[in-house]
């Protein structure tokens, strides 16, 4: 190899190296596309859509939501984890792709932990034991003194099997020793629509869907599952003031994108994210829904999925839930 060819060898492979990152400042110079794995118009598509137009603003490109429901959200996650990792692919994650499915299903078509690039959280928010209005139990005691005395002649509601509300009430029984019978509906309206018409007397409620019906009376709210109580609805305890310890139940969102993205594409995507979620309107729009920002590094993100994935595990065995 003469001194010409060495140079030019030395060139190409120098260009190899630092091409992710020259890929990186050049990116993004086309429409990002978000896939959302529920359908539009619910609360995890109007808050992707509110953050994607904050994140717009600094990524200087159109963020276009694609609606992708189905299968529990591994619909979804299975066309994200296929997708090319150059950063025009990502998505909405929550409880269902990052700490449920893998205990509900004998088999998944991605590995939650392995065949993501995980780039931050955005939001959590908390679920509250709600009752009928017109249910003997006036507070949460009577409420646990209710259901100790009528083992598994209790119905609650749930959007369905897996999700988070019926989760909750799962970790419920867990920590109380309590049985209770479980009807699952298709949808959180229907369900939240016979709690409050009484058909069916209570149910783990998120606050975006059940602050309004909290606070206009529709339903009551006994306890919280946080770790403080929140500002919304200040003279609720929570359910571990209530004697219920580790029992937190929230369910919580982030960004993913496909394994092997560049670790500076993942950096700016979570520094836009970062600012947007501290834009005014997506501000207001977590208060309204009553959630909780979830900033931090990817790093951080990660390692609190796969906490609670450990966490809901033990639960899910425990209440023996599959979805096959």
């Amino acid at each position: 190899m003469d001194r010409r060819q060495f140079l030019a060898a030395a060139a190409a492979g120098s260009a190899a190296a630092v091409s992710p990152f020259a890929m990186a400042q050049e990116w993004p110079t086309g429409p990002v596309r978000w896939v959302v794995p529920y359908p539009p118009g619910g609360g995890t598509d109007v808050l992707a859509r509110t953050v994607a137009e904050a994140m717009r603003k600094t990524l200087n490109q159109t963020i276009v939501v694609d609606n992708r429901p189905g299968a529990s959200t591994n619909i979804g996650g299975q066309i994200v984890a296929a997708a090319k990792p150059d950063g025009y692919t990502i998505m909405s994650a929550d409880n269902a792709i990052l700490a449920f499915n893998e205990h509900l299903f004998s088999k998944l078509p991605f590995n939650p932990e392995k065949d993501f690039s995980y780039i931050g959280g955005i939001s959590r928010f908390p679920m509250a034991l709600v009752v009928n209005p017109a249910f003997a139990a006036k507070d949460f005691k009577e409420f646990l003194a209710y259901v100790k005395a009528h083992p598994g002649k209790l119905d609650y509601a749930s959007p369905g099997n897996g999700s988070p509300h019926h989760l909750a009430m799962e970790l419920f029984k867990n920590r109380t020793g309590t049985s209770l019978t479980h009807i699952p509906y298709k949808g959180a309206a229907p369900a939240v629509a016979d709690v409050m018409g009484g058909q069916v007397p209570c149910m783990f409620l998120d606050l975006p869907a059940g602050l309004p019906m909290i606070q206009s009376g529709k339903v009551r709210a006994l306890a919280i599952g946080t770790a403080k109580r929140i500002p919304t609805l200040p003279n609720v305890p929570t359910l571990a003031e209530l004697g219920v310890k580790d029992s937190e139940v929230y369910a919580f969102q982030g960004i993913l994108g496909p394994k092997g993205m560049s670790p500076a594409i993942v950096q700016r995507l979570n520094g836009d994210l970062q600012k947007a979620l501290k834009d005014p309107e997506v501000v207001k729009r977590m208060a309204d829904f009553g959630m909780e920002a979830l900033p931090g590094t990817p790093e951080q993100f990660h390692a609190m999925a796969r906490a609670e994935a450990k966490r809901w595990g033990e639960v899910i065995k425990a209440a023996g839930t599959k979805l096959d």
